[in-house]
């Protein structure tokens, strides 16, 4: 039974949270504040994804994910806003979330995002056990360590990251849509936004290119989409 993290600081909607993961057939682990989060982590290093509520009492939600994604640690990160505003999103992005569902969410949505994102870390692992590189330019991905070298440098990278530029790799020169790109790294049945993809996107340039707003390799087709350019 994979175990999830489910950081909320309203015991309400934490139990709401919870009793809809375990008829899901998860195991979540609680936390009600961000202290104790982190503190859940290191207890249970075989968690497999976290919910972070944005809003706490101590550390927020991001805090929290940038922690995480501090340590090294890839696994799956799904932030919980009471906004609906943009900034929220993106900021969660760009911390090293994964995916956001915003406050209220219905039971069915929340399911499908986690069962979502537990399937894509899934097909990672099934990546593992293939022993062959990607190579491209000054790039190596190695699929069976989850590695992006650049020059020989390690590159830190999340499961969605990963995911993303082992596609881009993949399909060297080929204009890809948002929808092609969501659909094929958050899976068929994702219903989020064009968003989700734009930010992933763009914090992973920030770790690849050595001009994030001139980008060399990970290139703009405008209106359209990105293509690995190189």
């Amino acid at each position: 039974m994979k175990k999830i993290l489910v950081l909320e600081d309203e015991s309400n909607i934490r139990s709401f949270v919870v009793i809809n993961l375990r008829r899901s057939g998860y195991e979540p682990i609680e936390a009600e504040n961000g202290t104790e989060a982190l503190a859940r982590l290191k207890e249970n290093p075989d968690i497999c994804l976290a919910l972070l509520d944005v809003m706490l009492p101590d550390i927020d939600g991001f805090e929290v994910c940038r922690r995480i994604r501090a340590t090294g640690s890839k696994i799956g990160i799904i932030m919980l806003t009471a906004k609906s505003q943009e900034i929220d999103k993106v900021t969660g992005l760009m911390t090293g979330a994964d995916d956001y569902v915003t406050k209220p969410f219905s039971p069915a949505e929340l399911t499908a995002r986690v069962d979502a994102l537990v399937r894509r870390l899934g097909q990672g692992e099934d990546d593992e056990k293939k022993t062959y590189e990607i190579s491209s330019g000054p790039f190596v991905l190695n699929t069976r360590n989850r590695t992006l070298e650049k020059n020989g440098t390690r590159i830190r990278l999340t499961q969605i990251e990963f995911q993303l530029i082992k596609l881009f790799l993949e399909n060297p020169g080929k204009a890809m849509s948002r929808e092609d790109i969501l659909k094929a790294v958050w899976g068929q049945q994702f219903n989020g936004e064009y968003k989700t993809v734009d930010v992933n996107v763009r914090r992973l340039r920030i770790k690849i290119e050595e001009d994030p707003t001139e980008p060399e390799y990970l290139t703009t087709v405008w209106g359209y989409g990105y293509k690995w350019g190189y």
